[in-house]
């Protein structure tokens, strides 16, 4: 008896088993339920939006999808960027097309309060719409869209999903016209490549100018014809030696090629009189003493200057500028000016005088560092704040009247904005000579109210300077700037009403995983509530 209860138990439990399997095999060949995944809430955004009004059912994009535009090239090249990032990890087709309902819709509109880069968001059970008075705004719409969506999208293979969208509609435009980020390529060389991810880092997050310093002591960045010492030359090293490098004409047309594609207006920057080492290293004759220096590759500022009494001065600006306005369809010329601690101030004051115009004749309008306030800044020129919170008030007194007087300002306080500050005291990279700035302190500030007597009207934007003394490649630029450029962004966006860290940094955190998603090597800084990985 014993024998067959075992043999009867044994039984039950083969028969049990094989039902299982049965079940098992019915329900892996059956449709794979879709996870219950709540979309990402339309307040999770950065920069935050002007307003958010949550609501509706969500969209969900499937294999049916297609994107809508309207029959304009340009249009139509903002909904191919959009299929080209959520194709790879969606597996959908997505056609982008102007005909059909539904889907995903870019459609440009006269009427509405969108201005030049603003935008209107609406998503429900039968789709997403992006709409907006100018190209411009569509991308920048596509963006928070992008942050709609689970980081996942960001894959380069194919995800699960779903690829929800949360209801209601999100209406936005930029506080600031100019939004910008410096990438110092002078200190140390980067390639088109690796200045065209940055570029792709920085349109996600609106900004829409990118300042390329392409000339300092250390080294000379592009061609130019009719100095070609300049390149082969100034160009053939770098901080800490190495070979440096240069952008060939054809190179820098495809970095402002690529921009434009991304939205942002390329500033290239000739930093004159000072930060002039590899120029003159190239040319005797840009000396005083008609004797070249060495080629430069420390750290130390100041020691250099353009000898401004001679012609073949104001031959060589004449030129450089003239050749690389002729490549530059963007409005603006920097020219530099700081730290030229070797040019006396009456020849600085000279030098400026006889710069600026050569700027304008070129059709260029000039941004100099805040320093050419202490000259006489040209009708329309912009002036680029530097200093630091504790900046002398006879430096921050000239520049406000200044301000006063038209010139426009760029706010880049090193002690908020310069990406290339360490974190803390542990930081590998980076610099600290304006202290250490935390994600917070980067954040934390107006800059509306930021310089006292400055007038709200004459603050144009703001710009996240990230020099390059200690930068060698992509990961190294990438964790200096984020998490902090998104707090720069922000500021040159957002509403000075939604300005707030305990919610800013919740808004952040969630872009954790989407960095993640995207390779962007970053600081998780404790200040921040950052997802588990």
């Amino acid at each position: 008896m014993s024998r067959n209860r075992g043999t009867t138990s044994r039984t039950s439990r083969v028969l049990g088993s094989l039902l299982l399997l049965a079940a098992g095999v019915l329900t892996l060949g059956a449709t794979p339920a879709v996870p219950a995944v709540a979309p990402v809430p339309l307040d999770r955004v950065v920069p935050a939006p002007v307003s958010v009004a949550p609501g509706g059912a969500p969209y969900r994009i499937t294999r049916a999808t297609g994107i809508r535009v309207d029959d304009s090239a340009e249009v139509r090249r903002v909904g191919a960027y959009l299929a080209g990032i959520l194709r790879p990890s969606t597996g959908y087709p997505l056609p982008v097309t102007d005909h059909g309902s539904g889907g995903v819709r870019l459609h440009l509109a006269a009427a509405g309060d969108f201005g030049a880069e603003g935008y209107r968001l609406h998503s429900g059970a039968d789709g997403v719409t992006v709409t907006a008075s100018t190209p411009a705004g569509l991308f920048h719409g596509v963006q928070t869209l992008r942050q709609l969506l689970p980081p996942a999208v960001e894959k380069r293979t194919v995800r699960s999903g779903p690829w929800g969208v949360a209801g209601g509609t999100v209406l936005d435009r930029p506080r600031y016209a100019y939004r910008g980020a410096m990438l110092d390529v002078a200190r140390h060389f980067f390639t088109v490549a690796q200045v065209e991810r940055y570029i792709d880092q920085l349109a996600l997050y609106k900004i829409n100018e990118l300042h390329l310093h392409l000339s300092d002591d250390q080294g000379w960045r592009i061609a130019v014809d009719s100095w070609p010492r300049l390149a082969s030359h100034g160009g053939s090293t770098q901080v800490g030696g190495g070979r440096g490098g240069s952008y060939t004409k054809a190179d820098y047309r495809e970095i402002v090629r690529y921009a434009a594609s991304r939205y942002l207006e390329v500033v290239p920057e000739i930093d004159m009189p000072g930060h002039t080492n590899a120029a003159l290293a190239s040319y005797a004759k840009l000396n005083c003493d008609g004797v070249a220096p060495p080629l430069y590759t420390g750290t130390a500022v100041g020691f250099s200057s353009l000898c401004v009494a001679r012609k073949a001065t104001y031959d060589f600006v004449d030129d450089v500028v003239r050749e690389l306005a002729a490549l530059t369809p963007g409005r603006y010329l920097h020219i530099g000016g700081d730290e030229a601690h070797s040019t006396p101030h009456a020849d600085y004051v000279t030098f400026m005088d006889r710069v600026q115009p050569v700027v304008a004749a070129h059709g260029k309008k000039v941004i100099g560092w805040h320093q050419l306030t202490g000259a006489r800044p040209a009708p329309g020129a912009l002036a680029q704040y530097w200093g630091l919170d504790g900046t002398g008030a006879a430096e921050k007194a000239r520049v406000a009247e200044a301000a006063r007087n038209g010139t426009g300002l760029i706010l880049s306080p090193a002690d908020r904005t310069y990406l290339d500050m360490r974190y803390t005291r542990s930081t590998r990279l980076g610099t600290d000579w304006a202290g250490l700035v935390e994600v917070r302190r980067a954040y934390d500030w107006n800059p509306g109210a930021y310089l006292p007597g400055v007038p709200a009207a004459a603050v144009r934007g703001v710009e996240a300077p990230l020099w390059s003394e200690t930068l060698r490649k992509s990961a190294d630029l990438e964790y200096m700037a984020f998490p902090r450029l998104a707090g720069t962004a922000e500021l040159g966006w957002s509403p000075a009403a939604t300005h707030d860290w305990n919610r800013y940094r919740t808004r952040l955190a969630a872009q954790g995983p989407r960095w993640d998603a995207l390779g962007i090597t970053y600081y998780r800084s404790p200040q921040v509530p950052w997802p588990r990985r």
